[in-house]
């Protein structure tokens, strides 16, 4: 889904896959730390694959999650950072469309950002 949107590239970024527009990192699978699991607690972490999506700003982070509780969250690690983590084993194939393009569109050169959005 990343890559069809314009001018992807996929590379690896801390040793994790990620998809950037113009330099910068907009989807990254996030797989969790030893500390995030330890903040989990008595709480059974999320399972399978993690994606990490950027989204514009801080208002939009809280819209998205509560658009979709469950499958789109955010641990602690991300408070105060404008992204949201994916469950892909719940999540809906449109909400993940959707998330992805908002990523590329938050990180998008305003230029190639208007141009998408003119098609």
């Amino acid at each position: 889904m990343a890559l069809a949107l314009p001018e992807v590239t996929e590379g690896e970024r801390h040793g994790s896959r990620t998809w950037f527009v113009a330099g910068k990192g907009f989807a990254w699978e996030r797989p969790f730390s030893k500390a995030d699991l330890k903040r989990f607690g008595e709480q059974t972490p999320p399972e399978g694959p993690i994606l990490a999506v950027r989204v514009a700003d801080l208002g939009e982070k809280e819209a998205v999650l509560a658009a979709q509780p469950g499958a789109i969250f955010t641990i602690p690690h991300f408070d105060g950072y404008s992204a949201v983590l994916i469950q892909l084993n719940t999540v809906t194939r449109k909400a993940l469309q959707e998330a992805i393009t908002d990523g590329w569109l938050a990180c998008a050169p305003p230029r190639l950002a208007d141009q998408y959005l003119r098609q």
